[in-house]
């Protein structure tokens, strides 16, 4: 249904309204005449009234009809609190049941269908706490009670079990709704709202949810703290273990706001970002590009060639890169802002304390920031090959001549691409049929291209299956469509995901649950089972990017510091990233992929770079720049960006995005030219111009015409 037929029912139905007064029908007056009639004939039929309520109580519940809560202020106001409360409670609980194994045996493909992506959730729940989670889902609903039956019924537990901690979860909520309905029932005037039996009740009314929140995590904390002994005092307000971008940025703010803060790490300062990730990728992908535009200046008119490509110069200076760098992460720096740094290998032992070097410090709060480490398969022959990581790979001391990389994601693509570039001879073996598998296949297909291009072979749908090494040579063997094929290397570069570090500081002594992907649980506020045990960073994800671990770290510092005062939900609703290929591929928000998999209805405005005067003149043009909007609004729901400085581009769409700028805003502002950024500008004009008011222009045009006759 389009906007104008909404707006002519609305005013339609507003019309009809008070045409036929049916205004009258929401005074007190009319509720109270309503209430006397029901009154009379309660009183002169009790037990049939009140099995007539008590029976259409159950139906409603049990069909999901939505207004439970008006049913149960209505119980109150005509039977009385004691007898509404015997009502309410039996046919609340019998309703909820009934619903519950409709759905389980007649509902089953509708709701799966409607909210099977809430099911997953209920599962996890009642995996995790059992009968506590059901007693939780009924104090403190965080879906609607009609939602709770059909999805439990979807569920493993049993219908016994269902009915059972209904019947005890939705007893304190019945007290307090009948409470209020008693209350209202009792209103003569509207100046009767305001005296203070009414007040009161709708007072507890609204606390209740939050009450019983409050109650409910004061019970689950106090169960699991109860094996530890707190501190009568404390060093620390904060230790962070893990000194990479997450536990850098939590210390900063920590010291920044004058607490007690300490800093543990065990080998470098700057984890893995600074000394085996961005820092040094970034500057082997600065010469990697510095090497393509020497061998396309032909292009610009320059007579360049290249006569030797020192890889020892190539690896010392990535170390210089490093080095210059350092300070912005170094003891000394953090030393001087207040943070406290230690070396060594810290172990959480109870919740309030943390071994070092033998010594134990107190802290009100602990932040895991402990990363992540590539993971290695397990594939037959595999340790008997000269095998490097995203980690080791910087120790090379020789440009390998012919280069394997297992794994098509960011880290494989832009290595491969620079080693390419460098003089190996490069494949890139990939078990799935797209690389960058996470990308619009348009996008990553555009990168795929360019790859073919550089000269890079790429097998995609192909497995691994093992690894052997004689005396002169190293193979691989590889399972595709049925067949066998054994390819030789040199070195291979294993670029297959990386594993949160988890293990070794205490989090199985102390239970701190995992998730699917064996990182550390944690809710929205970043906490663990703990309350006052955070995680950030790629121990716990779920992006494993740097520009995360640090969005993480403020919500965490901030939370554990302030929280008995105010929490802050962790937000991740614009969440940038990009891989640094050649070309670049960038994004923010969704992807057509996602859109699809989460029923999102879409527009598209694609802008090819092919188009773009800077672009052109810097020889430049390929990619293009994608925006998804809601449908019939320039609101954006994300960008994909694929071209030279794609990342760069991203900034201003992730701006608008968490600012909430729509596309017209960003047509109107104005941009230099030539540069790259007027991409952006030129994309948000497709979206105005798909969006063109026709009839509108056709009235104009016939304005124009008549001014020229």
């Amino acid at each position: 249904m389009n906007k104008k037929k909404l707006v002519l029912i609305i005013f339609a139905v507003s019309a009809l309204w008070f045409i036929f007064d049916f205004n009258h029908l929401l005074t007190l007056e009319n509720a109270k005449q309503q209430q006397a009639q029901l009154d009379i004939y309660i009183s002169r039929n009790w037990i049939l009234a009140s099995v007539t309520y008590f029976s259409v109580y159950i139906i409603a519940t049990a069909l999901s009809v939505p207004g439970a809560a008006v049913f149960t202020l209505l119980g109150a106001a005509l039977f009385g609190f004691w007898w509404s409360v015997l009502l309410v409670s039996f046919a609340s609980s019998i309703g909820a049941t009934l619903a519950f194994l409709f759905s389980r045996y007649l509902l089953r493909d509708w709701v799966q269908n409607r909210f099977g992506n809430k099911l997953s959730t209920v599962n996890k729940g009642i995996d995790k706490d059992g009968n506590l989670y059901l007693l939780t889902l009924r104090l403190i609903p965080v879906f609607p009670f009609f939602l709770i039956n059909l999805l439990m019924g979807l569920s493993t537990m049993s219908a016994k079990r269902f009915y059972l901690y209904s019947q005890i979860g939705m007893f304190p909520a019945t007290l307090v709704y009948l409470n209020a309905g008693t209350q209202l029932a009792q209103i003569d005037s509207l100046s009767g709202l305001l005296s203070p039996s009414v007040l009161i009740s709708l007072v507890i009314l609204g606390m209740f949810p939050l009450t019983a929140k409050f109650v409910v995590n004061r019970i689950k904390q106090k169960k699991v703290y109860s094996p530890w002994s707190k501190p009568d005092s404390f060093e620390r307000n904060m230790v962070v273990i893990g000194a990479g971008s997450g536990g850098l940025v939590s210390a900063y703010i920590a010291a920044a706001v004058k607490a007690k803060v300490t800093l543990i790490e065990k080998h470098k300062m700057g984890g893995d970002c600074l000394n085996s990730g961005c820092v040094p990728s970034k500057a082997l992908i600065r010469t990697s590009h510095n090497i393509k535009e020497i061998l396309q200046a032909e292009d610009f008119g320059v007579d360049a060639q290249i006569n030797n490509i020192d890889f020892k110069k190539v690896m010392e200076r990535i170390q210089t890169v490093i080095h210059k760098i350092e300070p912005h992460d170094s003891i000394e720096r953090y030393s001087q802002l207040g943070v406290e740094c230690l070396q060594g290998q810290a172990k959480i032992i109870s919740p309030w304390q943390v071994e070092l070097n033998g010594k134990l410090i107190t802290t009100q709060n602990i932040i895991i920031a402990t990363g992540a480490n590539p993971f290695i398969p397990s594939i037959p022959g595999l340790q008997e090959v000269n095998y490097v990581t995203s980690d080791t790979i910087w120790a090379l001391t020789e440009l390998p001549r012919r280069f394997l990389v297992l794994g098509g994601g960011p880290i494989g693509c832009e290595l491969a691409q620079c080693f390419k570039q460098l003089g190996s001879e490069v494949t890139i073996v990939e078990r799935l049929p797209q690389i960058l598998i996470r990308e619009d296949s348009d996008a990553a297909e555009l990168v795929s291209r360019q790859l073919h291009s550089d000269g890079i072979e790429l097998l995609l749908n192909h497995n691994v299956s093992a690894f052997s090494r004689t005396q002169l040579h190293q193979l691989v063997e590889l399972q595709h469509q049925g067949q066998t094929i054994t390819k030789e290397f040199d070195v291979v570069l294993v670029a297959v995901g990386r594993q949160a570090n988890v293990s070794g500081f205490g989090l199985e002594e102390l239970d701190i649950e995992l998730t699917d992907k064996k990182t550390i649980a944690v809710n929205d506020y970043l906490q663990t089972k703990y309350s006052n045990i955070y995680a950030v960073g790629d121990v716990t994800g779920p992006f494993q990017l740097t520009h995360a671990a640090a969005h993480q770290a403020w919500y965490a510092a901030v939370n554990g510091l302030f929280g008995s005062f105010k929490k802050f939900k962790t937000d991740y609703s614009v969440m940038p990233a990009a891989a640094y290929t050649s070309p670049e591929l960038a994004r923010v928000g969704i992807n057509e992929k996602e859109a699809a998999e989460q029923h999102i209805s879409y527009e598209i405005s694609r802008y090819e770079l092919n188009d773009l005067d800077r672009a052109i003149t810097d020889g430049r043009d390929c990619g293009f720049v994608k925006v998804l909007t809601a449908k019939g609004s320039d609101r954006i729901l994300g960008v994909t960006i694929v071209g030279s400085g794609g990342g760069d581009l991203l900034a201003e769409f992730t701006l608008a995005m968490r600012y909430n700028i729509g596309l017209n805003k960003i047509l109107s502002t104005i941009h230099p030219y030539p540069t790259m950024s007027e991409a952006v500008k030129y994309t948000a004009g497709i979206w105005k111009k798909n969006h063109a008011p026709q009839t509108l222009l056709n009235f104009v045009e016939k304005y124009h015409n008549w001014t020229r006759k």
